[in-house]
């Protein structure tokens, strides 16, 4: 049962630090604990109910819940949000590289910002007061804990950065003398956190080796090891500093360094065998809706939302009109892929059928809804499905399905990227061959996996292989654009899925022979839609069972509004610091990047 939630923190370290005063940065030091934290913190039970505190603030509706986990991410060249085509949408303007300080969306005192800078507080808390009462050594409780503070802040810090660019550093609990500071460069943070995780990964067990990581609701060693791959990577790679688009100057975030580093995490975990594939795509992600949470799996980590918390499928799903048999709430559906990503897959690719829908749910009938095909600009990422839930959920707009942090599949594709740039193509083989088995079947691996694998036989063939492999892989889970961002190709993807839409819609190009009418007909079950026609070449009519209709809805509009005309993105890559944290931090705090 999820219930990190719902955890009660007795008040000890719930002060709120975060407040609407006119002169201040919304940060006040925290009143003293009604208990004394050399009693909190050498206390396993009552320092675990600390930790838990930490992730509290992601479920807050303005934070990850309903802010950043809805919009983060968009738009990239495989994912776009419908809102993005809504001239003036606020929503829209977070996705198109538009987004400004007084943005009504963001622009309040508990936004994602805060509620991050809430949940570095309450780390930071912990963390100090861990290592000065706890003696907390690998191998104890007290050592788990601090590994998982080290590592939850160590989260807040990578999602500020890859959102907001430079930031404040606080790596100390707040006092009176630090509640208003101004930026860091990343690059201090970066190393910090890396630092850190380097030791967490030291503290926490592998998943399944304590109670408390037989679940990936909470932090294990193959997360962390991933995690610091990851970071090891972006902290290295191509991102927008205040003078330009580049790679950081500090020698220690060398790209030999970095990718020295994730290659020597990344095959740890892949060693370790403590984590590995479903060896069914499909079949991982019904396990994600039906939210197995079991750890040494597939996942590694995930931000955990109790029943009434996260809006994950709420914003993503396959589309349901209304309530009906499998969904109380009728939502889902407030992005999709981009039309052209599921003509990019290899047909036999398993991946292609599961991440890209082209229908919704239709309004209920006497509560029972039915498969519907919309039209060709509009997918659904059908990685995300109530229908493949075993909970019914009734909540108005929170789901409580868990979002997934980080998979294995990133750590092989961190684990090919890095040894190719190391080693070259025949060191990243193995680790791109394991990912694209699963994605094909047996039949194919001869040539969809060994042959196609081994002919790329130069680090820039390995290297665009892997960028379009996280395509197939990953579409739909809001990774895309910090990777577009590290490997310097943002903009240029962004207008290659212009291109390609354009194509699509006048059925020229690669898209020539992708069909413009589609036939459909209902399967024995009265509601799962049989449908010829998606496929490349399949323009014959199969029948007179089947109806017709039209595959022709691509505009421009939609098509320039993956970003908008007259932006840059590469000069856009962040968002704006939101004007009330401007107004009150003391003059400490300012936009860059043209804002």
């Amino acid at each position: 049962m999820k219930n990190i939630y719902k955890i009660i923190i007795s008040g000890l370290l719930m002060t709120s630090l975060f407040t609407a005063c006119e002169d201040s940065e919304f940060l006040e030091a925290p009143t003293k604990s009604t208990l004394d934290e050399s009693i909190i913190f050498s206390t396993p039970g009552l320092a675990s109910g600390a930790i838990d505190g930490i992730l509290e603030p992601m479920g807050q509706t303005n934070s990850y819940r309903g802010r950043f986990i809805p919009f983060y991410g968009f738009n990239s060249d495989v994912e776009y949000h419908f809102s993005s085509s809504q001239a003036g949408s606020s929503q829209g303007e977070l996705m198109i590289y538009d987004a400004k300080p007084n943005n009504t969306q963001m622009n309040s005192t508990n936004n994602a910002w805060a509620m991050m800078y809430s949940g570095i507080e309450r780390a930071n808390i912990c963390i100090r007061g861990l290592r000065a009462y706890g003696n907390p050594t690998p191998g104890t409780e007290l050592g788990q804990l601090l590994g998982e503070a080290l590592t939850l802040r160590a989260i807040y810090y990578a999602d500020l950065m890859k959102t907001w660019g430079d930031v404040p550093a606080r790596f100390e609990p707040i006092n009176s003398e630090t509640i208003y500071i101004a930026k860091s460069s990343r690059d201090i943070i970066y190393k910090q956190i890396i630092e850190d995780l380097g030791e967490a990964a030291t503290l926490v067990p592998w998943p399944g080796e304590s109670t408390r990581t037989s679940s990936v609701e909470r932090i294990n060693k193959a997360f962390v090891k991933g995690f610091r791959a990851r970071l090891a990577m972006v902290a290295s790679g191509f991102q927008q500093y205040p003078d330009a688009v580049r790679r950081s100057n500090d020698p220690d975030l060398s790209v030999a360094n970095m990718y020295a580093l994730a290659l020597s995490e990344a095959t740890d975990v892949i060693q370790s065998g403590k984590a590995s594939l479903n060896p069914s795509f499909e079949q991982f992600w019904k396990n994600y809706n039906k939210e197995i949470i079991t750890a040494g799996e597939e996942s590694l980590w995930e931000i955990p939302f109790a029943d009434g918390r996260g809006r994950v499928l709420f914003s993503f799903a396959v589309r349901h009109r209304s309530p009906d048999q499998y969904t109380g709430q009728g939502r889902g559906g407030s992005a999709g892929p981009i039309p052209t990503v599921f003509y990019d897959y290899d047909e036999e690719d398993r991946r292609r059928d599961v991440t890209c829908v082209p229908y919704q749910w239709g309004t209920a009938i006497n509560d029972v809804s039915v498969q519907e095909l919309t039209a060709s600009d509009t997918w659904y990422f059908g990685k995300y499905r109530y229908e493949w839930m075993d909970r019914y959920v009734t909540s108005t707009n929170d789901d409580g399905v868990n979002k997934i942090y980080m998979r294995y599949a990133e750590v092989l594709l961190i684990a090919a990227e890095a040894a190719n740039e190391l080693n070259g193509p025949q060191a990243a083989a193995p680790y791109l061959k394991e990912v694209r088995r699963r994605a094909f079947p047996t039949s194919s691996h001869a040539t969809k996996v060994d042959a196609y694998v081994d002919n790329l036989s130069t680090k820039e063939l390995m290297f665009d292989a892997i960028v379009e492999e996280h395509k197939y892989e990953f579409t739909g889970e809001m990774e895309r654009k910090q990777n577009l961002i590290r490997w310097n190709l943002l903009k240029s993807k962004l207008d290659e899925a212009k291109t390609k839409m354009t194509d699509f819609m006048n059925r020229t190009g690669d898209y020539v022979d992708v069909p413009t009418t589609l036939y459909y007909k209902y399967e024995a079950d009265g509601e799962t839609l049989d449908i010829y026609g998606l496929n490349r070449g399949e323009t014959t009519n199969p029948g007179v069972d089947y109806s017709a209709k039209s595959w022709d809805a691509l505009d421009d509009t939609t098509i320039n509004s993956i970003y908008k005309v007259g932006v840059n993105p590469d000069e856009r890559q962040f968002w704006p610091i939101w004007q009330v944290f401007i107004d009150g931090s003391n003059n400490q705090l300012l936009n860059d990047y043209g804002y």
